[in-house]
């Protein structure tokens, strides 16, 4: 008898230790860290499967880079974009009175994104930073958050979380394996990873690094760093670097003076008036930074040339940064872009007709209408990078290795910004720019392996922005819409491992492929499962 009660009471405390939180936790069936696009299609998803879903968001921006200035968008193949990603961009046809449209202003791919989550009914926090996360075994219980708004600390508990965040924050604070910048070639013996010298946004030969010309005392200009040209291919921490996909527009109406940012400095473009005094550009597309129309007069300026929007160098410390040190590289980045922009309307010492090309432009005053017209989402091309039982690589992208698991595309070329600007023969070169087609299998498919981490590791967390793949394979599936496809792809394999009761590793992809193949966007919150939902 005494051992019956004995077994009673342990079974009871251990339904308790399983099943109860903290008094003050929120309860969903799936949390996702992240309201990027990625973040939305995952939410979007996992709510019309019928679960109830919570985003979390650091700051205080819906879309991520989509509604963040990138609105020229790349695809590489549109064959790979498929399910909510296409109805997003159908979407934003709908809005220019198109079938579809890949070009767009900011404010439209966020509208488009909010009418997501409100037709789906999904609550999104702004402004809670992620402390902490709480882990059973293998399972993730809680996250710990802090509101900027009060100081308050909150706790969401969830049966499945998603991390949606271009830095892969819940990852690391579930302490999941992952890396940060370039492997060496050997590593998973490829080509185009590591250290790689191009002719790609570089500088042409004899531009002189120094303060003082020919004079290596007198040090060298800002924006160069000390380091040395590491073997071709070898592994280093770097970073391909950060920039702003710039909303400017010429329409006077419209227009918000592009003025000198607080702790201006000219001596920053010293290098970038050599480079104009060999270069001689005609104008400013290409040769300074890549103007690229869209609706309603408007811009989305990326990089171009070796001195553009890119901050080379600025962002290696950023992945591991807390939120107040990303704060200060993300204002360091917005004041060298100002800086630039101001420098190259107004420097006298810029040809004339560059000048004046520079001053017709503008800040957009209908987009970022609460952050000064600027974006806010400084484009964090690639910070950390899980690395799980399956790594995408190079070989995946060029079609000698095929997964037997696809869950989504990708069809952009493996491509990488530059990531130093160093000293080489007593000349200035930027290294790291590469830009190689794929060749054979195109689009390619993707893991869900690389969506979720080792089976050792955890059982219940899904990443599809920050996912297992080598440098050089993620500098191809880094795009927005494969970012959606997967984000998707995560918020259906969260709902169908719920329902069936299964660890994410467990679970077989057979059946995510069919639910992502029959009728993608459709509503599921009606639809009776024959199987139970795990407690």
């Amino acid at each position: 008898m005494k051992q019956t009660f004995y077994l009673f009471v342990l079974s009871i405390f251990c339904c308790l230790q399983h099943s109860c939180l903290p008094a003050n936790t929120e309860n969903y069936d799936i949390c996702i860290l992240g309201a990027t696009s990625a973040g939305v299609t995952a939410a979007y998803s996992a709510k019309m499967m019928g679960k109830s879903v919570i985003i979390i968001e650091p700051s205080y921006h819906l879309g991520g880079l989509s509604s963040g200035g990138l609105g020229q968008t790349d695809i590489g193949n549109k064959m790979a974009i498929t399910g909510l990603a296409r109805d997003f961009y159908q979407r934003i046809g709908k809005h220019y009175g198109k079938e579809e449209q890949w070009t767009f202003e900011p404010h439209v791919a966020k509208q488009v994104f909010q009418n997501y989550l409100d037709s789906a009914n999904v609550q999104v926090k702004y402004g809670h930073q992620l402390i902490s996360a709480s882990k059973q075994g293998k399972e993730i219980r809680t996250i710990n958050l802090l509101n900027l708004a009060d100081s308050s600390h909150h706790t969401i508990g969830a049966k499945m979380f998603i991390d949606c965040s271009y830095e892969g924050d819940l990852l690391a604070a579930a302490n999941i394996t992952y890396t940060i910048g370039r492997e060496s070639n050997k590593q998973y013996l490829e080509n185009w990873n590591g250290v790689q010298l191009l002719d790609k946004h570089q500088f042409p030969d004899d531009i002189d690094p120094y303060i003082v010309k020919g004079d290596p005392e007198s040090g060298i200009l800002w924006g160069i760093s000390n380091d040395w040209l590491q073997p071709t291919g070898s592994a280093d921490n770097k970073l391909q670097a950060y920039n702003f996909r710039l909303c400017l527009t010429d329409s006077l109406e419209n227009s918000v003076a592009i003025t000198k940012p607080e702790g201006y400095d000219s001596t920053q473009f010293e290098l970038l008036l050599r480079y104009i005094e060999k270069k001689k550009p005609t104008e400013l597309n290409w040769a300074l930074m890549h103007i690229q129309p869209m609706p309603g007069r408007k811009t989305d300026i990326n990089n171009s040339g070796p001195f553009s929007t890119d901050m080379i160098g600025a962002n290696y410390q950023y992945p591991e940064a807390s939120y107040a040190e990303r704060l200060e590289i993300i204002n360091t980045h917005k004041k060298y872009t100002l800086g630039l922009l101001y420098f190259l309307g107004h420097d006298i010492r810029v040809p004339k007709h560059l000048r004046n090309e520079m001053l017709k432009y503008g800040l957009a005053k209908d987009e970022f209408t609460d952050t000064d017209n600027f974006t806010p989402q400084l484009y964090i091309r690639e910070a950390r990078r899980m690395v799980s039982d399956y790594v995408m690589t190079e070989s995946h992208c060029i079609g000698q290795d095929v997964v037997t698991d696809p869950i989504g595309m990708a069809a952009y070329t493996m491509d990488s910004h530059n990531c130093q600007r160093i000293v080489i023969n007593g000349m200035v070169k930027n290294e790291g720019d590469v830009q190689k087609g794929l060749g054979g299998l195109a689009p390619y498919p993707i893991s869900y392996r690389s969506i979720i981490p080792k089976k050792a590791e955890c059982s219940n967390l899904l990443v599809p922005v920050c996912l297992s793949a080598s440098h050089i394979a993620f500098g191809s599936i880094r795009m927005e819409p494969v970012f959606m496809v997967l984000g998707q792809s995560a918020g259906v394999a969260a709902s169908l491992a719920i329902n069936h009761g299964v660890e994410l590793t467990d679970l077989d992809v057979k059946i995510i492929q069919k639910e992502l193949t029959n009728n993608p966007t459709a509503d599921r919150r009606t639809s009776k499962y024959p199987f139970k939902t795990a407690h």
